[in-house]
């Protein structure tokens, strides 16, 4: 097991990353508004399989071979910062989208919507930059326990409050839009803080060195 701390700091940073609408929630939400909370559902089993597919990569020693070249992980770190400053932009642009408008989507099936949801994860550069860069962080070497386990609980645990989180928004995801769509003061303050904390993590992300 993880010291507790590390295991709730990781946590809380998991939270805070997955309340950060990206690629995995707009297209849970879509698919939530644009066929029913079942087809959000389904796309998100695929979202899952694919932060267990990062979590194993991660824990089985991936992690440590980028961490241990520093162009890698630089490479790494950049890339993401500007994927982030993209999806800000995105956010606050003229005619720019908040993630819960209404997105005209083929009707697809349940095959289709999990093996979508299944991509968008693992093409999702956050993802990988929570597992490469910030998951070796809150691992402790010498206590005891070994980096498999800790990694393993750690993952365990992004899975699960990413999980929970897009599953209420999935449940929730209509009566939001319909909220927002009829308050566009709302829409629009969403959009702003939405872009701001992006940016904020884009700052952070390509301004920090190695650890």
């Amino acid at each position: 097991m993880p010291e507790l701390a590390n295991l709730v700091a990781f946590a809380l940073i998991s939270l805070g990353m997955v309340l950060t609408p990206g690629p995995n929630m707009i297209y849970v939400i879509s698919r939530s508004i644009s066929q029913g909370r079942k087809a959000g559902l389904i796309s998100l089993g695929g979202v899952g399989i694919g932060f267990i597919f990062y979590m194993l990569c991660a824990a089985f020693g991936i992690t440590g071979l980028v961490m241990a070249v520093p162009y890698a992980y630089d490479t790494l770190r950049i890339a993401g910062a500007l994927y982030l400053l993209y999806l800000a932009w995105q956010a606050v642009k003229p005619g720019g989208r908040s993630p819960f408008q209404v997105k005209n989507l083929p009707q697809d099936s349940p095959k289709q919507l999990f093996l979508m949801g299944l991509m968008t994860n693992l093409f999702n550069p956050k993802v990988a930059v929570l597992y490469l860069s910030l998951l070796p962080q809150f691992i402790t070497v010498g206590n005891g326990t070994s980096v498999l386990s800790q990694s393993l609980v750690l993952g365990s645990a992004q899975i699960g409050v990413s999980l929970t989180v897009n599953a209420m928004v999935a449940m929730a995801a209509g009566s939001i839009a319909v909220f927002l769509s009829t308050k566009p003061t709302w829409a629009n303050v969403q959009r702003y803080l939405m872009g701001t904390v992006l940016f904020g993590f884009a700052v952070r992300m390509a301004v920090e060195g190695r650890r």
